[in-house]
């Protein structure tokens, strides 16, 4: 039996993908990440860099936060159903930062005979600030 959220009823636009919190941001997360990611940008994990760059400390490396959004979208549906996937920087995220990703369906459409709905995606901080805008368009079937 197929238990993935499409599967539950027509998707409609306004529709809201189940929202992803995460925990607060920490030297470890970032120190992780440079690991997993191969970005070793020394702004991420040197703090004494970080100041001479004129920044108070070390933040999160932008395409964490592209990777948190990536998740919401595979929590969502299957990966092999991603068709695109954009993201516009528009914030530094701090240590601190509880980040949470949101996904809205902004639109049904058809490209080529497949189903696909846009979406568009949010990632904001615990004070409703934005971090990353962006949009993806996924296939329905």
């Amino acid at each position: 039996m197929d238990t993935h959220p499409l599967s539950c009823g027509p998707l409609r636009v306004g529709a809201e993908l189940p929202a992803l919190q995460l925990p607060p941001v920490d030297r470890t997360m970032l120190a992780l990440f440079a690991g997993a990611s191969g970005d070793h940008n020394p702004i991420h994990l040197d703090i004494d860099v970080a100041r001479r760059a004129g920044l108070p400390d070390v933040f999160a490396q932008g395409m964490l936060g592209m990777a948190w959004l990536g998740r919401l979208l595979t929590g969502w549906l299957p990966q092999s159903r991603l068709r695109r996937f954009d993201a516009r920087f528009q914030g530094i995220t701090h240590l601190g930062h509880a980040m949470s990703c949101h996904g809205r369906v902004v639109e049904l459409l058809d490209i080529d005979g497949e189903a696909c709905a846009r979406i568009e995606l949010s990632s904001r901080n615990q004070y409703g600030e934005t971090k990353i805008a962006g949009e993806a368009l996924v296939a329905l079937n």
